[in-house]
């Protein structure tokens, strides 16, 4: 019962005090999660389509953002010990609300999943052509990483241990190999490759890619900061893993881009580093796609909490979650990537906004929070559903995805945050019915939720 308990990481409740890490290693798997092949395809894709000093405005800018929303909103999974999706059923959503959260966060991150899996099998078929089909890497490589999350954020800090030291290694030994074959001068002055041909971005255009492409990372930072310590943790890990992510392998992508005159990751890296590179760059895969399937478990085991009123055992739901993940990898999704990322801008930095605003401003339900914090508990109920707040998260959605002047991630997440902070001192943020917390029932250190309407 013990080991169960402990890979099922407290999935439905709060980490204990004593469970608590040291920042550093945190910051690896937050540097891990940042520093991806994908962060090299955002470089590449920004390198393709904007000069180099654009592209290091628009990486600047997208990361404070990202920076911003990840210290605010982690430290508050900090502070409270929940991750992102139960969290919300006391920062404003409520109980249905927080499904609706969890449920997102879970197909989101299961596209994620698909995508990171299948630049790794297009890397794998480059080392080895023709050993096995794509779609078959997709599913062994979307299995591996299943296997790994199955062990749950021990397994996860291991990973980070080696597969960060190497990623970097990946890092110096591109530009190395690559740009000393050019003049750095001619690089960072020289026009976009894709100018040529029309395909260009423009800086708010870059910066909405950055700050969109780790949206729901960002979004999620709770099941990471709720093993920290203090605030002054999440702030030190979330500057650094950040900022070096970004620059570091961004730029690098920028870079590699023009000097390859392609945004073609694979084949940068290819031409790159050879095959031992491609090796590294499947590892450095690895520590963002277990972030991927680990968020995407624990916001269905929210929704299937709130929704079923049954608490699953985590690492049951990893393995289902990544077996579906690793199919739709093989089936292709990789090829909706752009539009994905247009999407999530949209879509999730409203919850970001309404939970700070709870939290902070509006403080409806915090007092529960607090009373049953000092005793490692949930609160003893939630509010059913609170109306104006799904209100508030369609409204700003919609009008993060269809205006398109400045940025749309930004526009949503502060578009949602004033709205709710007007709707709570105006009275009309309340809950309707209400769900009672069973802090008695263990399942894997999991409590139930009991709904209870009231009038």
């Amino acid at each position: 019962m013990a080991s169960t308990a402990a890979l099922d990481d407290h999935g439905l409740g709060r980490v204990p005090r004593s469970e608590r890490k040291h920042w550093f290693g945190i910051a690896v798997q937050r540097f891990g999660q940042v520093s991806a092949l994908s962060q090299f395809l955002l470089g590449a894709t920004l390198g393709y389509g904007m000069g180099f000093w654009d592209a290091a405005l628009a990486f600047l800018l997208g990361s404070v953002v990202l920076e911003v929303v990840m210290c605010v909103v982690g430290i508050i999974g900090q502070r409270e010990g929940m991750q992102t999706s139960l969290l919300a059923r006391w920062t404003g959503f409520g109980e249905i609300g927080s499904s609706l959260v969890g449920l997102a966060i879970a197909f989101s991150l299961i596209g994620w999943f698909g995508i990171q899996s299948a630049i790794s099998a297009e890397s794998l078929d480059s080392l080895m052509p023709g050993v096995l089909p794509v779609w078959l890497w997709c599913l062994l490589f979307g299995l591996v990483v299943t296997a790994i999350v199955v062990f749950g954020f021990g397994g996860m800090q291991l990973l980070a241990n080696i597969t960060v030291p190497l990623f970097l290694v990946l890092v110096g030994w591109s530009i190395i190999s690559e740009l000393s074959q050019h003049s750095l001068g001619e690089l960072v002055s020289q026009a976009p490759p894709g100018a040529a041909t029309g395909e260009t971005l423009t800086v708010l255009q870059g910066t909405g890619l950055v700050a969109g492409g780790l949206i729901v990372g960002a979004i999620i930072t709770a099941d990471m900061t709720r093993y920290n310590r203090s605030a002054g943790d999440v702030v030190r890990q979330t500057v650094l893993g950040v900022t070096l992510g970004e620059f570091g392998i961004g730029l690098a992508g920028v870079l590699l881009a023009h000097a390859a005159g392609s945004g073609n990751v694979v084949a940068i890296i290819t031409s790159s580093v050879g095959l031992v590179g491609l090796v590294i760059v499947i590892t450095g895969t690895l520590k963002i796609n277990d972030w991927n399937l680990y968020s995407s478990s624990l916001g269905l085991l929210n929704f299937v909490s709130t929704t079923f009123n049954r608490a699953l055992p985590r690492t049951a739901t990893t393995i289902v979650m990544g077996v579906v993940g690793s199919v739709l990898a093989a089936v292709g999704i990789l090829e909706s990537f752009t539009p994905f990322l247009i999407l999530l801008s949209a879509a999730f930095p409203p919850i970001a906004g309404i939970m700070v605003a709870e939290y902070f401003i509006v403080k409806r339900w915090r007092p529960d929070l607090e009373a049953s914090r000092a005793q490692g508990v949930l609160p003893p109920a939630a509010p059913r559903v609170v109306p104006a707040t799904l209100v508030i998260w369609a409204v700003s959605a919609l009008v993060g995805h269809f205006v398109t002047w400045g940025i749309p991630s930004i526009t949503a997440l502060v578009l949602s945050m004033v709205l709710y902070t007007l709707a709570g001192k105006a009275g009309l943020v309340r809950g309707l019915g209400e769900a009672r917390t069973d802090n008695d029932r263990p399942v894997g250190g999991a409590p139930a939720i009991r709904t209870a309407d009231t009038h």
